[in-house]
């Protein structure tokens, strides 16, 4: 007689992933589609959460403390396959930045820098495109297809674990100990699938990266702010950039929408947020756009009272680009203003801009691919 599990669904193609799920919906998806009661379910879960996130497992016959029954029904019902990494690049500084395709057309960047919070970081995309325009920003060029979901942001942690041999997680000796949202995309505009990602990279029995070493870049959509905080307990960014609306409208467009002063009233109402948690301001260095004393000083009077710490980004040039760097001394004096007030303003060392992968320059290669091949055709065609 066939048992529950021989009625295991069969999918020959387009099987669900069990990435990204959190362990709630895990559980769920087990117990309904092999017939679970809810304790074997929540028992299934745990096990093959270990293996997926401890453990790295991308075949369910590795997942030995489950018997082979299950295994095969598991097998037959989903699927844990990586994203494609179509491209891989490696600086002359050790950073890694990795094309990964999620399916048809859909292409993202991710970008792990070796040596930076507690041992590396994996700068995250969660957007393929984005729909912000900022002018000062390579990936602003690329127009918006879709979010990502939680499985594809999991995916790009995976896929860069798997890369620096990093299995099974939680070692002494491990390479990532941080994440960032700080690739393509505005993490805000999906807040669904970033808040499930953290709660799963965040689980101690997994990935196990605390939610005080994860930080995810705004560029200030204020409506989605509180949301984040309470959701995630997760560090913040401020894509800041200016210190005036005339200014920030140019540089940052979704400023026009919510100004300087609502951004930092959000700021100052964010959720946990205390000199032991900090938010962390950007500021691009433009060359005679945004990087004169005055606005130093501005900068500091606009962020009084705000926990705070000031990254100053060398600008990053891409094609096309109509900025250019702030000298380094002029960097260097910004920031001796801003020390002078209190504010740490560590000046961001560029990493990887040898294979376009520093920050502010990604944009998907196949984009880049059709745009040269276009240029190509226009050219053939007189």
């Amino acid at each position: 007689m066939p048992t529950l599990l021989d009625r295991a669904p069969q999918r020959a193609a387009a099987k669900p992933t069990l990435i990204g799920l959190t362990r709630p919906e895990l559980a769920a998806r087990l117990a309904e589609d092999l017939n679970l009661d809810p304790k074997k379910a929540k028992m299934r879960a745990s096990q093959v959460w270990g293996w997926l996130y401890n453990h790295g497992a991308t075949d369910f016959e590795a997942m030995t403390n489950i018997a082979k029954p299950m295994r095969e029904a598991m097998a037959r019902a989903y699927d844990l396959s990586r994203p494609e990494m179509v491209e891989r690049h490696v600086s002359n500084d050790g950073t890694r930045k990795y094309l990964l395709r999620f399916g048809p057309g859909i292409e993202a960047e991710a970008v792990f820098i070796p040596g930076v919070g507690r041992a590396g970081a994996l700068c995250v995309s969660s957007q393929v495109g984005c729909t912000l325009n900022c002018t000062f920003c390579h990936t602003g060029t690329q127009n918006l297809v879709r979010n990502l979901t939680a499985a594809e942001i999991v995916g790009q942690v995976l896929a860069c674990k798997d890369d620096i041999e990093e299995w099974p997680s939680g070692r002494d000796d491990r390479k990532l100990s941080n994440i960032v949202f700080m690739g393509m995309g505005e993490p805000l505009y999906a807040l669904d699938s970033v808040a499930s990602a953290i709660d799963i990279i965040s689980d101690g029995q997994g990935i196990s990266i605390s939610r005080r070493r994860i930080t995810v870049s705004t560029s200030g959509v204020v409506s989605q702010m509180d949301a984040l905080g309470e959701r995630t307990d997760a560090m913040l960014a401020i894509s800041l950039h200016a210190t005036n609306d005339e200014l920030r409208d140019e540089l940052v467009p979704i400023n026009k929408k919510w100004p300087i002063a609502e951004l930092l009233d959000a700021c100052r109402r964010y959720p946990g947020t205390s000199n032991a948690k900090r938010i962390t301001f950007e500021y691009v260095m433009l060359k005679g756009v945004n990087d004169s004393d005055a606005e130093a000083r501005e900068l500091v009077r606009l962020l009084k009272g705000i926990p705070a710490k000031i990254n100053l980004i060398p600008f990053n040039p891409w094609p096309g680009s109509p900025y250019e760097c702030s000298d380094w001394e002029r960097i260097e004096g910004f920031a001796e203003i801003i020390n002078r007030a209190g504010y740490a303003s560590p000046i961001r060392t560029p990493r990887g801009r040898d294979v376009g992968a520093a920050c502010g320059q990604l944009k998907t290669e196949s984009v880049k691919r059709r745009a040269s091949d276009l240029r190509r055709e226009r050219v053939a065609a007189g």
